[in-house]
């Protein structure tokens, strides 16, 4: 196991953040509190932290072709959002008919559909589904098994490979994937977690290597395209959430984490956002929504 050379982008610590993402017609590191309903911005080139205030929960988001427009996964709808002024036009509804259930994690395809998830907040029952938000601005669910927590959802190099998960399962899934049509094949096991160690965010890098947030394990883990753990960051917090490369080279690295739950027990860098630089890899660009949402 490497040992964390990350620090603490900040004194802030954060109740649940998650989905960071390097947005680079920005130059800006942008992530969510999901518990607070704020997104965040960090440009490296200053240290400035910015936030914007959003009136429910934003569970994870893409970038679009505008710069600083977003579309953004909420509790319940999928939204355009304009982070330079505020203006929120919400654009479909995600799981009317299910009570209970909310928006979790998700990005865009290397086509560039929006891909999401969503999680069960009343319990352990598999009632949550995967997504997806299509150029044409038509919700599509996926084939694949409902869940009670979705996450980890990114795609190998050349888009033909999604990878998934249900939490719970300490297992990341693959499947073959379709950008055009959204269908899904090959549904398999890709890689085993320790049991009581979640897979929460992951991100592709360019040499299709996953690297997943460990809830509950401390630490990010690289595996290797056939599944095997390649190498391993350990951190001072008990629950990363996220991780994304990022810089103008996206040879840095920024990793989220979360005190959700914890109480007392929160050490001092629960909550915390670390940047630095990752033993080996560099990241591929985040695919952005490909058609232009307009309010």
């Amino acid at each position: 196991m490497t040992e964390s050379s990350f620090k603490p982008l900040s004194d802030q610590r954060q109740t649940h953040a998650e989905g960071v993402i390097w947005d680079d017609l920005a130059g800006l590191v942008r992530w969510t509190d999901i518990a607070t309903s704020r997104l965040f911005a960090y440009d490296p080139a200053t240290g400035h932290v910015t936030e914007n205030v959003l009136p429910a929960r934003v569970c994870c988001f893409a970038l679009t072709h505008e710069k600083g427009v977003l579309l953004l996964a909420l509790e319940k709808q999928v939204a355009r959002y304009d982070t330079r002024d505020g203006r929120l036009h919400i654009l479909t509804d995600i799981e009317p008919e299910i009570l209970g259930t909310r928006a979790n994690d998700g990005r865009c395809d290397r086509a560039g559909n929006f891909v999401f998830g969503t999680l069960n907040e009343r319990g352990p029952e598999k009632v949550a589904s995967f997504w997806r938000y299509t150029h044409d601005g038509h919700l599509q669910r996926l084939a694949l098994p409902k869940a009670a927590i979705t996450n980890s959802i990114c795609f190998s190099p050349d888009g033909e490979t999604m990878y998934f998960t249900d939490s719970p399962t300490a297992q990341i899934m693959a499947c073959d994937y379709d950008a055009a049509t959204g269908d899904v094949d090959r549904i398999r096991v890709f890689a085993e977690l320790t049991p009581g160690y979640e897979p929460d965010g992951s991100t592709i890098d360019a040499e299709g290597f996953l690297w997943n947030a460990e809830w509950a394990a401390s630490r990010v883990v690289r595996y290797a395209p056939d599944g095997r753990v390649d190498a391993t960051i350990a951190l001072p917090s008990k629950q990363p959430s996220c991780v994304s490369f990022a810089g103008p080279e996206l040879d840095r690295m920024v990793i989220t984490s979360a005190h959700l739950g914890m109480g007392d027990t929160a050490g001092p860098f629960d909550g915390a956002i670390y940047i630095g630089t990752p033993p080996v890899g560099r990241g591929l660009p985040e695919a952005r929504y490909g058609h232009k949402v307009h309010a």
